[in-house]
């Protein structure tokens, strides 16, 4: 579903991703973790077609992104560590431009907003203007602008910062049912314990490199094996000792 062959990106002669790797398949969450400088959101912005690399390859459902550009960015749906939205338009004219720019039929789209309104418990907040929404009201609607259009593949960077117990319920709920319907979620997060919760699959990054690529279950195993909780065994596999 989604696949990275030898992808690297070069900054000057800094280079923040070396020869990743990657094949995530149908139905899977993955994690994607590793310390600030890694090389994460770099690995994101060359996915959805931000940042272009400077070798490799990238494929959603069998399609080279780079060479296929707007039938790429049709299956992916992305969630910016940071949400943007148009201050002065409420969240439901906000979806519906965002619809629009998908040229989602307006009756499909309509039917599309109701259902995300109810999935992510936005409520009366929906026709509210967005620059009255807390963080955790702004990031519900950016995550439901990225599924309007039924992606097949969803990149996420952060999506938990500064976001109440009860906004990351809703969130990590939403997405693990995404991913029982079929859909891939590619997920770069610094919370452990939310990718403990609800990954399937877990791939560490360090230095622009890939040191760990293997199930929770596999995750947890090595944890428990090392004797140490979650926090003390990235900081292991990261040689980030303090």
């Amino acid at each position: 579903m989604l696949e990275l062959k030898n992808l690297k990106k070069n900054f000057g002669s800094f280079t923040a991703v070396n020869n990743l790797n990657l094949t995530i398949d149908k139905g899977e969450l993955f994690g994607f973790l590793g310390p600030n400088g890694a090389g994460k959101t770099t690995t994101i912005k060359m996915i959805t077609g931000l940042l272009s690399p400077t070798e490799g390859e990238i494929f959603i459902d069998g399609e080279n992104v780079w060479r296929k550009p707007i039938e790429s960015k049709l299956k992916i749906g992305y969630v910016p560590d940071q949400p943007f939205l148009y201050d002065k338009l409420t969240g439901r004219e906000f979806l519906l431009f965002s619809g629009g720019l998908y040229n989602i039929a307006k009756d499909k789209l309509k039917l599309k907003v109701d259902e995300l309104i109810d999935y992510l418990k936005i409520g009366s907040w929906i026709d509210k203007r967005t620059e009255e929404y807390s963080q955790g009201m702004r990031q519900r609607i950016t995550i439901a602008s990225a599924f309007l259009h039924e992606p097949i593949v969803i990149i996420i960077d952060e999506p938990m910062v500064g976001l109440d117990p009860q906004s990351a319920f809703v969130i990590k709920k939403f997405f693990t049912a995404q991913v029982n319907d079929g859909r891939t979620i590619f997920m770069s997060t610094h919370s452990l314990h939310i990718v403990e919760e609800i990954c399937t699959r877990v791939g560490i990054i360090n230095k622009g490199a890939l040191i760990f690529d293997d199930s929770i279950d596999a995750l947890r195993k090595l944890k428990e094996d090392r004797n140490n909780n979650l926090e003390e065994l990235f900081i292991q596999l990261t040689n980030e000792e303090e």
